[in-house]
C-alpha cells in the first residue's frame, strides 16, 4: 500500500478526503449481493480482459477507488503498465491490444456512456464477432457490474490507495 504524505515522500500532498459513508457496512445485504453478482459475471472470461474493461469503465466514470483496485489487480495478474496506461487512449493506441480486446473496450465505452441512449449496432456486432453468445453475455454483465461499483465508489467518495491485490476476491 502506498500512502502519500510528507513523512514518507518529503513533499506535502493534499489530504485524503474522507468517505461520505461506508455503504458496505450500512447496506451489507446489497454489498454481499454485489460481490456475488460480480463473481458470477466474471465466470468464463479471461481475467485480464475483465480487468481491462473494468479499468476503462472506471476511467470514464472517474472512480478513483476502482481505478486503484483494478489497476493493482491487473498488475498482480501480469498485465503490463504500458497497456494499462494506454487504456485512456485505447483508440489511439490500438496496436497495444488484440482485436478481441478492442471490441471489448469499445463495448465497455458504449455501455458506460449511454448519452445517445443505446449501444450502436456496429459496436455490438463487432463484439459479437469476437465472443460467443455466452462470453458476450458475461462481458456485458462485467461491464454493467463495474458501472454499478463505480456509482457506489463515486457517490460515497471511497478513497483510493489502500487496496491490496486480491483483497476483495
Amino acid at each position: 500500500m502506498t500512502t502519500y504524505d510528507e513523512s514518507t515522500t518529503g513533499a506535502a500532498y493534499a489530504p485524503e478526503r474522507p468517505a461520505r459513508t461506508d455503504w458496505a457496512r450500512h447496506a451489507p445485504a446489497v454489498y454481499k449481493a454485489m460481490i456475488r453478482v460480480d463473481a458470477a459475471a466474471r465466470q468464463g472470461l479471461d481475467p485480464t480482459l475483465c480487468e481491462l474493461v473494468r479499468i476503462r469503465a472506471s476511467q470514464i466514470n472517474h472512480c478513483a477507488f476502482c481505478l486503484d483496485m483494478h489497476t493493482r489487480d491487473a498488475l498482480a495478474a501480469g498485465e503490463t503498465v504500458e497497456r494499462i496506461v494506454q487504456l485512456s487512449a485505447w483508440e489511439e493506441s490500438r496496436h497495444f491490444y488484440t482485436e478481441k480486446e478492442l471490441a471489448a473496450l469499445e463495448l465497455a465505452d458504449a455501455i458506460t456512456v449511454l448519452t445517445d441512449g443505446f449501444v450502436p449496432d456496429a459496436v455490438y456486432e463487432k463484439a459479437a464477432a469476437h465472443f460467443d453468445e455466452a462470453e458476450l453475455s458475461q462481458l456485458i454483465a462485467v461491464i454493467a457490474v463495474i458501472n454499478t461499483w463505480n456509482r457506489f465508489g463515486v457517490t460515497t467518495r471511497k478513497a483510493p490507495g489502500h487496496y491490496r491485490p486480491g483483497q476483495h476476491a
